[in-house]
């Protein structure tokens, strides 16, 4: 596929999404609003509970941030737009269509992908914009052109992650009816062992060496601690060829399956 193919599917996906607003607008803030104020309310609790100052080397402020930044970059992997498309192709026989056009169909479902996630940067920049304020935690909050180049280069590469890891569990589909379970818990396995629903730091220390080199870390913790400033030049570095590194092996897997079901993929459909 040309760049200008890849580029005009792309903008294509991103004014469709923002077509429609009412549900994009709506989606976002009540999802973005509760998962703020659950993390929140609990880490409060916890604090409060647990009558310490400091838990996995922050305290009760930095918590909330480390939240707040994590929620909104990790709104860049993990797209759920994308979960269900290939294994509905499969399934229903649309895959039929893909395979007669003149361009590969990983890179343009990988395209859509993308593009849907373009009005997700209006979305962070406004809900930054008001919660990190609103919640007393902008004094904390020092970004320098370098932290915020070097995050938009680990969302990327963490979206692109994402859509690698996925493509192969969803190819599945040629030989299961329903591969949704396994969705399911590569999504939790993301969110558990990425900083999500923990800060990684919490984890005890061989836990935190394990998670370190495990490719789940780069969709939360690790674009967030990078905007934070807790992640220097050299540590992005090596963490960004490791990254590579995972698509790398994600993508040959992805592909030795693609082909493998192709050879019994009879575009029958239900």
């Amino acid at each position: 596929m040309s760049p200008r193919l890849f580029f005009q599917i792309v903008s294509l996906e991103a004014r469709t999404k923002f077509s429609y607003r009412v549900d994009f607008w709506v989606n976002a803030v009540l999802s973005f609003g509760v998962e703020l104020m659950v993390a929140f309310y609990l880490w409060t609790a916890i604090f409060e509970a647990s009558g310490s100052t400091s838990i996995g080397g922050r305290d009760i402020q930095q918590t909330i941030l480390y939240y707040v930044t994590v929620l909104l970059v990790g709104r860049f992997a993990g797209g759920r737009d994308f979960e269900g498309t290939v294994q509905s192709d499969i399934y229903e026989g649309g895959l039929n269509r893909y395979l007669v056009l003149p361009f590969a169909y990983r890179p343009y479902k990988y395209a859509q992908s993308l593009g849907k996630l373009v009005p997700v940067v209006v979305q962070v920049i406004l809900f930054g914009a008001i919660a990190i304020p609103l919640l007393g935690l902008a004094s904390q909050v020092h970004l320098t052109f370098a932290s915020v180049a070097m995050t938009l280069a680990a969302m990327l590469v963490a979206n692109l992650l994402f859509f690698l890891m996925q493509f192969p569990l969803q190819v599945t589909a040629f030989w299961a009816d329903n591969v949704w379970s396994l969705l399911v818990a590569q999504r939790l396995l993301g969110q558990i062992f990425g900083g999500l629903m923990l800060p990684l730091s919490v984890f005890p220390g061989w836990g935190q060496r394990l998670l370190e080199v495990l490719p789940w870390r780069f969709f939360f913790d690790f674009p967030a601690r990078v905007l934070l400033g807790e992640i220097g030049v050299r540590e992005w570095g090596l963490g960004m060829l490791l990254a590579i590194g995972w698509c790398g092996v994600f993508a040959a897997i992805g592909q030795a399956i693609w082909k493998r079901g192709l050879h019994q993929y009879t575009g029958i459909g239900i």
